[in-house]
């Protein structure tokens, strides 16, 4: 056996094969949001069960435009310290976002984003909101402008990690940190002074709730969806 063969083989028996290695790993400690299959665990926002309009397709939970029954989807279970990390792509002109510290009580809080934080998603180039700031893709929504823009081309997907901890907020786009923040502070709440949501009282104040998928009434996937504990 020539030596090159024998090293190639000794590692491959030692660390595994590369691409199931670095998978296994990138997903150690994480819990499915989303089986792929269904909309388990899933509802929609102020309903019991999710609305047709949120399908599987290829793996996906698709907002089909074509279908009546919308809504935010969000979770059955709340959330405090989380590392949430999910795939997203966009049709063309798009507009959708992934809702953190959801305070589910419609009376009260008619949308998901009447409590929650929003990391924006986005056709930065063919929705209206590509032209405001803070508004665009990987943007903490109306609130922090995203350091860079590591965003891929419309119908791609992208890779959006959101990572709470004890306050200490990361938004992470296709692996590029892109919004560090501290949130409940006093720096934070002047952050809100300056927005839209300056006279919602309870906006951003909750420190554990659900995550939402928006509904915004545009064609949005989502796949690959696991959350950690922290």
């Amino acid at each position: 056996m020539k030596p090159y063969i024998f090293s190639a083989m000794l590692l491959t028996a030692v660390f595994g094969a590369t691409g199931n290695s670095n998978a296994q790993s990138s997903s150690k400690g994480f819990t499915k949001l989303f089986d792929g299959k269904t909309t388990a665990g899933w509802h929609t926002y102020g309903q019991k069960t999710a609305g047709a309009k949120w399908d599987v397709e290829d793996g996906a939970l698709h907002c089909n435009t074509k279908n009546t029954g919308g809504g935010d989807l969000v979770t059955d279970k709340e959330y405090g310290n989380f590392h949430l990390k999910v795939d997203w792509k966009v049709a063309p002109k798009a507009n959708s976002g992934i809702i953190f510290y959801v305070h589910e009580d419609k009376p009260k809080y008619g949308a998901t984003y009447s409590t929650g934080l929003e990391m924006q998603v986005l056709d930065n180039e063919g929705h209206p909101d590509g032209k405001i700031t803070k508004h665009r893709s990987g943007d903490l929504y109306d609130l922090i402008k995203s350091s860079s823009e590591p965003v891929k081309p419309v119908g791609e997907w992208n890779t959006a990690e959101i990572i709470s901890k004890n306050g200490k907020l990361e938004l992470k786009l296709n692996g590029v940190k892109v919004v560090q923040t501290t949130l409940w502070d006093d720096q934070f709440k002047a952050l809100i002074a300056g927005s839209k949501f300056a006279k919602w009282p309870d906006f951003a104040t909750f420190k554990t709730g659900k995550i939402a998928l928006q509904d915004h009434g545009d064609e949005v996937w989502y796949r690959n969806i696991m959350i950690k504990e922290l």
